[in-house]
């Protein structure tokens, strides 16, 4: 008897220690995204479920996180917070600058692993405001979006081009992406920005719940930043694509990319390239956003941080990188 419960405590032990083991070899990294009903979460989520699908062969477990958005991203990712995030491209660009929110403090050590979808500018205004352009939202409800966001960020450089403060609405609420179509159709405020991929949850949640229309940003101050800022592009929001705007809608926006910093390890970052590109057919599939997405134009296009080695690596043994 003596020697059997020695043995199961032997064996008990030894199950111990290996799950101890087990767990200092595993390495976590995190997935900084956005709002729950925005593009960047699933996009994420998903690259988590690829990357944990072959755990055990690297020893990466991933989790992804729902948060503020791309500024919000980018300096956890300096701070060691996260590993990776999904960055609008002008946000980005700020960040290495150490302009905009990040003036005064730049961030040279923000890499690029590859590109994702084309952003285009949402202004989503009430059908009974008045507003035809952004010229019209001086002296209106605007919610322009929480601090941190690309939504907040996107909303102050339109805002200085044509030289407005906040003192220049009737008020200006600071609401998260998740939070603003219900407040929109509330009548809580008169437009917000949404910065985001084709379609979206926030944007179907409006316009299937009250009358809101898109608003073309063909505005001098629109044309300004294009001209003034190449890492944004014109595009064109598909008339139909929303309840209740049949037509299609001109705009503009930046690139979703996921970012990390010269500091997370090569291999983490190889892993997770080759997570991705060797899923790419499902990848693709997750979202209407990603389905125009071709390996080729994620690896040279709208990259505005330099890349990382790991994610160099991956695209030299494929032939994407020469």
């Amino acid at each position: 008897m003596k020697k059997a419960i020695f043995k199961t405590a032997i064996a008990t032990a030894f199950a111990a220690a290996t799950t101890v083991s087990m767990a200092a070899d595993t390495q976590f990294i995190s997935i900084g995204t956005g709002g729950v009903t925005g593009v960047y979460y699933p996009a994420g989520g998903s690259i988590c479920r690829m990357i944990n699908k072959d755990r055990k062969e690297h020893g990466i477990r991933c989790s992804v996180e729902s948060t503020g958005g791309s500024g919000y991203n980018v300096n956890s990712i300096r701070a060691g917070e996260l590993e990776f995030g999904v960055a609008q491209s002008d946000v980005q660009a700020a960040a290495i600058a150490g302009k905009g929110q990040f003036e005064g403090n730049p961030f040279p050590e923000l890499r690029s692993v590859f590109s994702l979808h084309p952003e285009p500018i949402h202004l989503m205004a009430r059908a009974d405001s008045g507003i035809k352009s952004f010229d019209d939202l001086k002296g209106k409800r605007v919610n322009i979006g929480n601090p941190g966001s690309g939504n907040r960020s996107m909303m102050e450089l339109l805002m200085s081009e044509k030289g407005w403060t906040t003192e220049d609405f009737a008020f200006a609420a600071e609401l998260k992406s998740s939070e603003m179509s219900q407040a929109l159709c509330d009548d809580k405020f008169d437009v917000t920005i949404f910065v985001a991929g084709l379609p979206n949850g926030s944007a179907q949640e409006a316009t299937t719940t009250c009358d809101v229309r898109m608003i073309p940003l063909t505005d001098d101050a629109s044309l300004s930043v294009q001209k003034k800022h190449s890492e944004f592009s014109q595009a064109v929001i598909p008339g139909g694509m929303y309840n209740g705007n049949p037509n299609d809608v001109v705009t503009f926006g930046p690139k979703a990319t996921i970012v990390t910093s010269s500091n997370v390890s090569d291999e983490v970052v190889y892993q997770m390239t080759k997570a991705v590109f060797e899923n790419f057919d499902s990848f693709k599939r997750l979202h209407p956003a990603f389905a125009p997405l071709q390996p080729v134009e994620m690896v040279h296009s709208s990259l505005v941080a330099p890349l990382h080695p790991g994610a160099e690596k991956y695209y030299r043994e494929q032939g994407l990188l020469k």
